[in-house]
């Protein structure tokens, strides 16, 4: 059993110490005193319980115990530095490869920006992108599967040891196909629908439910004939004119020409909260410095100048 009193600090001052052969240059490349390099090798020799040092004079000399100490400490130092190194590989801290975690909704415009701008930064990393849900998303950030998200933003707050960094703001419209008769007003009031056939989002996804709590509140269950897993598909059901749904305004620009995008009445007004997620340990990771800034800075943009991705007129 190695004594508590015998640390890794104690041991670095030792192998300093035995490289230089003087207190003085010791406490210079450990950046501490003398009397304090003096008083670590002595509480180090107290702990080993055997002599590691002589006086002659007023100079300290190291004997062979120390030397041999020494020399042990420098292979262990190398094994840990090794150990740590690995173990930040593993939690991808540093890696030459950065894994993104995605809504499907954000690689209309965000996620290539993004990653343009991420590439400009360290252009040696290798950007991997991952698809899902907020559920899966949330998931795979838990489970280390992906370094960060660009998702909705969690309504309750950010689960613990999570970093949430907002980006911009997005409403959900009323989708509907320019084949099929437009809306009688400007605005979509979603009690006038009860008898409408819709097409969803399964479970798992921001607008999923999103359109569930508005349905809800709208005191009735909607009349869904279709449920899929992307948005994409989502939307060409729509465009079909196999049934409405709800669909944020950032990907209205996609159809342009054969999907209706018509603002909810403001009792149904619903805004989803676009942001970055990362782990809290992790922020400091040069990966995820260079994906943080990117973010702060295409955030910025977005607020002043808005997504490119309008929404498209009512009728």
């Amino acid at each position: 059993m190695i004594s508590e009193e015998i640390t890794l600090r104690k041991l670095q001052i030792l192998t300093a110490f035995v490289a230089s052969g003087s207190l003085a240059r010791t406490a210079e490349r450990m950046q501490m005193s003398t009397v304090s390099v003096h008083r670590a090798l002595h509480s180090l020799e107290d702990a080993m319980r055997c002599a590691l040092f002589r006086h002659e004079g007023r100079r300290l000399i190291a004997l062979p115990a120390a030397l041999a100490l020494a020399e042990a400490a420098e292979d262990a130092g190398r094994t840990l530095e090794s150990g740590i190194r690995k173990a930040r590989e593993k939690a991808g801290f540093g890696a030459a490869q950065l894994k993104i975690g995605a809504m499907y909704s954000l690689t209309v415009e965000l996620i290539p920006r993004l990653v343009m701008g991420v590439k400009l930064r360290r252009p040696e990393l290798a950007i991997e992108l991952q698809l899902g849900s907020n559920t899966q998303l949330l998931d795979k950030l838990q489970a280390q599967d992906v370094d960060a998200l660009l998702m909705s933003l969690p309504v309750d707050g950010s689960p613990p040891g999570l970093l949430a960094l907002p980006l911009f703001e997005d409403e959900l419209f009323l989708a509907s196909s320019l084949a099929s008769p437009a809306p009688a007003g400007a605005e979509a009031d979603l009690t006038d629908y009860r008898h409408h056939k819709f097409v969803a989002l399964n479970d798992g996804f921001a607008t999923s439910r999103d359109f569930q709590r508005l349905f809800s509140h709208a005191g009735y269950q909607p009349d869904v004939v279709m449920r899929v897993d992307d948005i994409f598909s989502l939307m060409n059901l729509v465009a079909a004119g196999v049934g409405l749904s709800l669909l944020p305004g950032r990907v209205s620009a996609l159809f342009a020409g054969r999907i209706r995008f018509t603002p909810l009445a403001p009792q149904w007004r619903s805004t989803q909260h676009i942001g970055l997620l990362l782990q809290e340990c992790r922020e400091r990771d040069p990966n995820l410095l260079a994906l943080l800034a990117e973010a702060r800075m295409l955030g910025r943009h977005i607020s002043s100048n808005g997504l490119a991705a309008k929404p498209l007129a009512s009728g």
